[in-house]
This record gives structure tokens, sequence and C-alpha cells, in this order.
């Protein structure tokens, strides 16, 4: 309905007309991962698009029980691991700063209140896409894991069958 055709509004709809898909297959492929790998464990989360886990749901007594994640692993009723999934593509390095600064303050919320109540529970940024060619987006995402070692993995597909393991994920963390 407009008089004259505007390519630079065209150029912004096109890039957004397939936008989430390449997280939900990322997420998705993650969840069969998991599933072939670990077959006594349970992973809950949604696979695609969906409704994301809220910590209130997963610990009733959790200070922020708002706070949004993406995936858990479970061994029996015991929490192993706290996911957050991103596909990062590449703005040129937009989201590099916003992502690994929301990272850190949801990894210290949820490590400190694992460490509170004595729980094993780890954390899992799973991430991929171009975006992380960024030699500085990596670093930050190193210098995450290595805040809390042994508690942080960071992981791309491709990384997992090397990186997460089941040992990783039911070691008792020393207490802080």
């Amino acid at each position: 309905t407009r008089p004259k055709r505007d390519e630079a509004l065209c150029a912004l709809l096109w890039e957004y007309k397939d936008r989430g898909k390449k997280g939900y297959d990322l997420t998705e492929r993650f969840f069969d991962l998991i599933r072939s790998r670990f077959t006594g464990l349970k992973i809950e989360g949604s696979e695609r698009a969906g409704q994301d886990i809220l910590m209130g749901n997963v610990f009733s007594n959790y200070p922020n029980p708002m706070r949004p994640v993406d995936f858990v692993i479970r061994e029996g009723k015991e929490v192993l691991a706290i996911g957050l999934a991103r596909y990062d593509s590449d703005r040129g390095g937009a989201q590099e700063d916003d992502r690994t600064g929301q990272y850190h303050t949801a990894v210290d919320e949820i490590l400190g209140y694992a460490h509170k109540h004595g729980l094993r529970t780890k954390v899992i940024l799973l991430n991929d896409g171009p975006g992380l060619l960024l030699g500085s987006m990596w670093n930050d995402y190193s210098k995450l894991e290595n805040s809390h070692v042994g508690e942080i993995l960071v992981v791309t597909l491709r990384m997992l069958p090397e990186r997460l393991t089941l040992s990783w994920l039911r070691n008792k963390k020393a207490k802080k």
C-alpha cells in the first residue's frame, strides 16, 4: 500500500522472516543429542518454539522465580544442570556484550543458589552460530566458564560429545 518501494524496509523484513529458526534447530538437535547420549537422564524445556522454564518452577524457593532458562537436565528428581541456549548470528557484534553480561548475571544467581543449598547443579551455556567467530565474544565465554571452574560449561553442538560427560554432570562441586 506504500506509494514507493522501500528497499531498506524490505531488507529488514526479509532478514527477520526466519528469525528464531536457527535457534529452534539448535535446541532440537541438542535435546536429541542429550537423549541419545544420556539415556538415564531427563531433559526438560522447549525443543523448538515455546515458553521458557521459569526457575521458580524448578526450585520452589528460588529467589528470582521469574528467571527464564531454556532447559533443565535431571537425574531422577535431582537437577544436574540448568541451561541457556542461543544461536548467535553475526550482527557485527551487536549482541556480544549484552549476551555475556546477561549470562554472567544468570550464572552467578543460579550457582549462588546451588551453593547456598548444597546442590551439585551446574550451568550449561549452549551457543552456536557465526557470532562466535568474534574472538572477543569467545574470550568472554571462556572467562565466564573459568569464573566457576567445573560448574559452567560452554559448548557448541560440535563440542558437545567431547566436553559434556556424565561424570561432569554428576560431579559434586567443592563447597564455596
